[in-house]
């Protein structure tokens, strides 16, 4: 190439970095058409799939009209990105042959987390009433969604992962740059950008910045608008409420098996191996984002002098409280190991008696 220089004028030089240019961008392009295309012929191929399934289940004149308790029950987990969610899906995945369950991915357009209202409609009734469908456990990245509102019977069950906001945020950095372990050859959002995540930081980059925390709590909070409103008050107070009230279990990142542990005791129809699995399967901690450095306690200290960071590790703190609390009355240890509670109630004096 320096030879080249030496050897063109500089007029044939700047029409040769133009032309180059202009070949760069036209690949570029392409290569976004065919990332549209694959994402096209994806959605494609899962409606031929539902097409098929729901075509079968019709034809099966010999299932039963109506549905036991114990399979009338549908599991939402809407994971919020880099919380360890695909480790833990994969499992609902190996475990759905064998304990008799639908495993179903909810592919928003561009990952919205947020619905339509009439998507929110169609939503809640393809989860209700999609009886071959149940028991069905459905998870994607969408804000927690109130089924009440809608007049449902029977509301599914929610349960979610939180993580460490600024972990978080810098596993989610990093993703956007090198991707991980799982898909390595799929192009990235933001690939080729090499800065670290302590450069962005000193940079005041957007990617790094402390709005980019700000996505626990409006997953929590849901559908409202002022969920998605960057520092809401009334936001952090929802997200608490619906953690406590609309979720069956919240676990953390960092205490991964044991929320495994505790949801195969509570739910076994759907969990039952799930801990031997997430401790011998070759799948468990699955996805490793690649290329992954750890901020130095200055980047730390700048975002933690942000009103966002105190108020997602405020809600973080609260999780990871709850999420105690719950444990200490699940399991017990022994020897440096968890076991879980045996059945510590029973009924007496119960009238009339029986003959």
């Amino acid at each position: 190439m320096g030879l080249l220089r030496i050897m063109m004028p500089p007029k044939f030089q700047l029409l040769a970095m133009l032309a180059f240019g202009v070949a760069m961008l036209f690949l570029e392009n392409q290569i976004q058409k065919l990332e549209e295309s694959r994402g096209k012929l994806e959605r494609a191929i899962a409606r031929h799939e539902v097409r098929e399934i729901e075509e079968r289940h019709t034809m099966d004149s010999s299932r039963s009209l109506e549905l036991d308790e114990s399979n009338d029950v549908v599991i939402i987990y809407n994971r919020v990105p880099k919380t360890a969610s695909t480790s833990f899906t994969n499992i609902a995945y190996d475990l759905c042959g064998k304990n008799k369950y639908h495993v179903l991915h909810i592919n928003t357009t561009k990952n919205n987390p947020v619905m339509s209202l009439q998507d929110q409609v169609r939503f809640v009734r393809n989860v209700t009433s999609w009886r071959e469908m149940k028991p069905g456990f459905y998870h994607g990245h969408v804000a927690f969604l109130d089924f009440t509102k809608f007049g449902v019977k029977r509301k599914p069950i929610y349960i979610n992962v939180v993580r460490d906001p600024i972990e978080r945020l810098v596993s989610y950095y990093y993703f956007l740059r090198f991707g991980d372990d799982y898909r390595p050859g799929l192009r990235r959002r933001k690939q080729g950008d090499k800065k670290t995540f302590d450069e962005c930081v000193g940079a005041g980059g957007s990617d790094c910045a402390a709005e980019k925390l700000w996505l626990q709590i409006p997953f929590f909070c849901g559908h409202y608008s002022e969920c998605w409103n960057v520092g809401s008050r009334w936001a952090v107070e929802q997200a608490k409420y619906n953690l406590v009230n609309e979720y069956l279990l919240v676990g953390v990142t960092e205490e991964l098996e044991d929320f495994i542990m505790m949801l195969e005791a509570a739910l076994p129809r759907y969990f039952r191996g799930a801990t031997e699995l997430y401790r011998t399967g070759k799948k468990s901690h699955l996805r490793k984002t690649s290329e992954k450095k750890p901020p130095t306690k200055e980047s730390i200290a700048k975002l933690q002098q942000s009103d966002i960071w105190k108020m997602e590790n405020e809600f973080y703190e609260f999780a990871l409280e709850q999420f105690q609390f719950v444990r200490a009355h699940a399991v017990r240890e022994k020897d440096g190991e968890l076991y879980i509670l045996a059945q510590n109630f029973f009924y007496e004096k119960i009238y009339p008696k029986m003959n």
